[in-house]
């Protein structure tokens, strides 16, 4: 292949242009918010499990507190009316009334009973709607925290897309003035090797592979026309002749 030595320096510029598109996206894909967002989000997640656990404790107390507090108003109800009905004078059997005094005292020992239950719920309950409190509390913090990161990161690729944009633009105004051929043969190589298509011929090493030709393909390129597209035998990179390559 052929190509105006003029072009091939071009290639060159080329070259540089998609080594600097290579680094911004790297440089995007390795951004710090990035670790510290998907830090943030494994805690978030957590905490909000913890959250719903807590808030799930404190709506079953507030039912079982419910359930105990109505168990505790059912025995106080049926004891004011045994009260009642022994202060009436209604019951006038001895056994009757024997039976009445004892089912009062059972019942004011089961209200007691009921009554620790409901205070011991109760303090479960606090117990769980201050860990609710706290939590809240905890998932807003880290919520914050991940907001303003995911911000930062927006900010700084919105940096990083904008100069790509720029220097894509570039590129594509620089690639339009090198023939097709020559661009498709570099293209094809960036692809295969790791990016890098075209290298300089710099001190008669080769930039690309960074290794230095022997002789015999120093007197060669040497002898090959200007507009010759040459080759690393190396590492098969189109090597861009200047005059600072050593010939």
């Amino acid at each position: 292949m052929n190509a105006a030595p003029a072009d091939q320096i071009r290639l060159l510029d080329v070259q540089g242009l998609d080594v600097r598109l290579q680094q911004l996206a790297h440089k995007r894909k390795s951004l710090p918010e990035h670790a510290e967002i998907e830090s943030l989000t494994k805690d978030l997640t957590q905490l909000r499990d913890l959250l719903v656990a807590a808030q799930t404790e404190e709506s079953d107390c507030g039912r079982e507190q419910t359930k105990a507090e109505q168990d505790v108003d059912q025995v106080r109800q049926r004891s004011a009316r045994d009260q009642q009905r022994l202060d009436s004078g209604a019951v006038s059997s001895p056994k009757d009334l024997e039976n009445l005094q004892r089912e009062i005292v059972s019942l004011a020992k089961r209200q007691g009973d009921l009554e620790e239950i409901v205070l011991e719920v109760m303090e479960r309950r606090e117990s769980a709607q201050e860990r609710v409190s706290e939590l809240t509390e905890r998932v807003s913090a880290v919520q914050a925290k991940t907001d303003d990161a995911t911000a930062r990161r927006d900010a700084a690729q919105g940096e990083l897309d904008a100069e790509a944009a720029s220097v894509t633009k570039e590129r594509e105004l620089v690639a339009g003035s090198i023939p097709a051929d020559l661009l498709k043969l570099y293209d094809r190589l960036r692809e295969k090797q790791g990016g890098i298509g075209a290298a300089r011929l710099h001190q008669r090493r080769c930039e690309g592979c960074r290794l230095e030709l022997d002789v015999t393909e120093v007197n060669e390129i040497r002898a090959s026309a200007p507009d010759k597209v040459v080759r690393c035998e190396n590492c098969s990179r189109i090597l861009v002749r200047t005059s600072e390559s050593g010939l």
